[in-house]
């Protein structure tokens, strides 16, 4: 594992890359009015964001197997040449269906950039640390969420719209050679039967409903030969992908979890959240530079509120969920407050001031929030070990899938409400004016005279407020939803914080393993301070040493043979501090001393495999209901994670006393 400065740089480069991805699902709203004005296209102008989800989403199961079993580093590199290839060709498109186009592929790469990185921190950081620096990636999300649509805006205002994607060039560069210069750490492998054709059902049905919603009554009539067989040709593809997962080796979203009503339930509420939350996004930008007249940055400073509302409840729940263990309650307040401020939205325009915006932008961020990393919580507290993983996925799955449908129902609402609202305001358009260009293009609407002008803006206001007000119901069935979530006490490993769900968050693989790994690994850095940890196992397995030799004792055992300088590199201190609890090993007979080598004895190895079963026992614990006998690769992990997780690099604590003597 890297170490020391190293381990920053691969530290540094992973979030690097995933800030990247995060961004790209929000930095493109603030630009989107100017990029439908240059390149037209406004009825495909949700497309701008359902591409990138779409195509992030599906591919973020086959990225996670297939780091499993070729490895990542190299897979992650993969995943960021595509993502930057995706960026340059967005830069670059001179027309609507290529930059959809482009769209997707980027979404291609982010989906392994989202995934990759998770893993790649269980490769190269200690168990125990673990939990403190997959919080700083979940932390990632919610500087994405604040930052994205701000820096979107900007870049519009002070360059071009093409600078949101030109941008990810070199920082996406600079990553790259970061991880392919430092991260040398072998990950584990492990065999995969990968669902391919699951994956491609999913992709089918999903793009199918997602056009039917687009098209159906603006492109097409509803019943229009084209909109049937869309309808009838995604139904189909449901039904065959059913058929298909009943059968895969390791399906992609085994059919046995719709049959929990826990996970059926999260996953629908989900959706709905995904759906209200991503159509805000898209749409709340556009209302505030046609109808309001604000520059795109200033777009995205409007959308503050949102995001610190979205922030303070993310956080304020899951602490007051990790010490009350209570979580229905929120998904319950939550979605009626997401109701309310959408009808609250429906209510503004072109007069309405910026301090009433600003608190229904946080009233909605505050609605949002609180409902996001509850729905995991609830499912993966009464799942089994064995659909651990794929329930954790598949409601981040559906929250994404949500937010493709609404973005595209809300530009089908907004595209075919605007068409209706200009019928009367282009009776009294000059001569010579294209009427269809002002729609595309809010800058023309400048040319216009004042009165006219005027009429235009409120025409785009009324269409916005009908995109909000469709949402309300929608979210109103989610608030019916929550009151049949059953609550149940919450296991230890539920108690722990996934800060990515937490702030939206992005779509995720994890196997049942990867994601109880992640919460031990934040429940052991939650223990207590390393000399009272030891001090507490010593008297379980019945060994009397101070902490710092029992420390040095599962070093040297894990070693078997280790020189005394490198065994105080790793624990963080001089040699001379360490040298007294070595002295007690070697009186006690459990390491010899040869030269500057320390090598464990075989009454050593014994007394550091009773403290490792004692920490096994302790995160067994954790483990209640999940029968860890019964799942050979989750006793193998309790085993593995004990043992690396006595004797930590650089766990000084453990030296801050004195060594005992007999």
């Amino acid at each position: 594992m890297p170490t020391g400065r190293r381990l920053y740089v691969v530290l540094g480069a992973l979030m690097l890359a995933m800030l990247l991805a995060a961004l790209d699902q929000t930095i493109v709203s603030t630009a989107l009015p100017t990029i439908v004005g240059e390149l037209g296209g406004l009825d495909h102008l949700s497309w701008v964001v359902t591409a990138y989800l779409l195509a992030a989403t599906a591919s973020t199961p086959l990225w996670g197997k297939l780091g499993d079993q070729y490895g990542r580093k190299r897979l992650f590199q993969t995943s960021i040449v595509i993502f930057l290839i995706g960026s340059a060709l967005c830069g670059i498109a001179q027309n609507m269906g290529e930059l959809i186009a482009f769209r997707a592929l980027q979404g291609l790469g982010g989906g392994g950039l989202m995934v990759l990185v998770v893993a790649i921190v269980g490769d190269v950081v200690p168990p125990r640390d673990r939990g403190r620096y997959q919080g700083l990636f979940g932390a990632v999300f919610g500087i994405s969420s604040v930052v994205g649509p701000l820096l979107g805006g900007w870049f519009v205002d002070n360059l071009s719209w093409r600078w949101v994607f030109y941008i990810n060039l070199p920082v996406g560069v600079l990553a790259l050679a970061a991880i392919a210069a430092v991260l040398h750490a072998p990950s584990r492998r492990e065999r995969h039967r990968i669902d391919y054709l699951g994956i491609l059902l999913i992709v089918g049905w999903s793009v199918g409903l997602v056009l039917l919603t687009t098209w159906g009554g603006t492109t097409y009539a509803w019943v229009s030969p084209q909109i049937i067989a869309l309808g009838a040709g995604a139904a189909v593809l449901i039904v065959a992908w059913v058929l298909v997962e009943r059968r895969a080796a390791e399906p992609v979203m085994p059919p046995r979890l719709f049959a929990h009503p826990t996970f059926t339930l999260g996953s629908a509420i989900s959706f709905v959240v995904g759906f209200a939350m991503f159509g805000a996004l898209t749409f709340l930008p556009i209302f505030l530079q046609v109808v309001h007249g604000v520059t795109p940055t200033m777009s995205g400073v409007h959308l503050l509120p949102m995001m610190a509302g979205m922030l303070v409840s993310s956080i304020g729940s899951g602490q007051l969920i990790s010490r009350t263990g209570r979580y229905k309650i929120f998904p319950v307040l939550g979605t009626p407050i997401i109701a309310v401020a959408l009808w609250w939205c429906s209510r503004m325009d072109e007069t309405t001031s910026t301090s009433s915006m600003s608190l229904r932008f946080a009233l909605l961020g505050f609605g949002l929030g609180m409902v996001l990393q509850v729905l995991v919580i609830a499912v993966q507290n009464v799942v089994p070990y064995e659909d651990l993983g794929a329930a954790t996925s598949g409601v981040t799955f559906f929250r994404q899938i949500g937010g493709s449908f609404g973005v595209a129902v809300f530009g089908s609402v907004f595209s075919h409400q605007l068409s209706r609202n200009m019928e009367s305001v282009l009776r009294g358009v000059p001569p010579g004016f294209d009427p269809e260009a002002a729609q595309g293009d809010p800058k023309a609407m400048e040319r216009l005279p004042p009165g006219i002008r005027g009429d235009f803006v409120h025409a785009y206001a009324e269409s916005i407020q009908t995109v909000f007000l469709w949402a309300v119901p929608i979210v109103l069935v989610g608030f019916a939803l929550t009151w049949f979530l059953r609550e149940v006490p919450l296991r230890a490993t539920s108690h722990t914080r996934d800060y990515g769900e937490g702030f939206g968050g992005a779509p995720t693989y994890r196997s049942s393993q990867n994601e109880i790994e992640r919460a031990l690994s934040e429940l052991m850095r939650q223990d207590a301070k390393a000399a009272e940890l030891y001090a507490r196992l010593g008297r379980i397995a019945e060994v009397d040493l101070p902490a710092g030799s029992m420390w040095a004792l599962c070093r040297i055992a894990r070693e078997g043979t280790i020189r005394g300088g490198a065994l105080a590199e790793r624990a963080g201190v001089p040699e001379e501090k360490g040298r007294p609890y070595v002295n007690r090993l070697v009186e006690d007979g459990l390491v010899e001393r040869h030269g500057g080598e320390l090598t464990v004895t075989a009454a050593g190895r014994e007394v550091a495999g009773r403290l490792v079963a004692a920490r096994r026992a302790g995160l067994a614990r954790h483990l209640e209901g999940w029968e860890p006998e019964e799942h050979p690769e989750l006793a193998r992990l309790l085993s593995r994670l004990a043992d690396e997780s006595l004797g930590d690099d650089a766990d000084v604590n453990v030296f801050a006393g004195t060594a005992s003597e007999r």
